[in-house]
């Protein structure tokens, strides 16, 4: 009857429930046992050891290596006969990375000469 499985998961709530409390007291006292399985005198100086041990890059990912003798690209500096250059292009019906190529200079770039020249249609 649909009593008894009740009364049966109520059991078991209280079963889990139990288990729960004894691992966070079990977990609680084996934590507090580590800093003088380790030799430390304190909870404060094994922290310490810790924290040197995993080096000060708290919160933070590594940095790439540099791959080697990839250099970083300069920034393009787009004058008016740059802006000039992409519209011909445009207009010559190429493409937004053909123009990138042909004139030297990124592809969010050109999107974004051509959004300034009014020459991307709405979505």
């Amino acid at each position: 009857m649909v009593t008894d499985k009740i009364k049966e998961l109520e059991a078991t709530k209280a079963r889990v429930t139990k288990l729960e409390q004894s691992i966070a007291a079990q977990l609680t006292k084996e934590l507090a046992a580590l800093p003088g399985q380790y030799g430390f005198d304190s909870v404060e100086a094994f922290c310490k050891a810790v924290k040197a041990a995993a080096g000060k890059r708290r919160g933070s990912a590594p940095k790439k290596a540099k791959a080697a003798g990839k250099k970083r690209r300069k920034r393009a500096v787009i004058t008016d006969a740059t802006r000039a250059e992409v519209k011909k292009l445009v207009e010559a019906g190429k493409t937004g990375g053909e123009i990138a190529a042909a004139v030297g200079i990124s592809l969010p770039s050109v999107q974004n000469i051509k959004k300034a020249l009014g020459l991307v249609g709405k979505k």
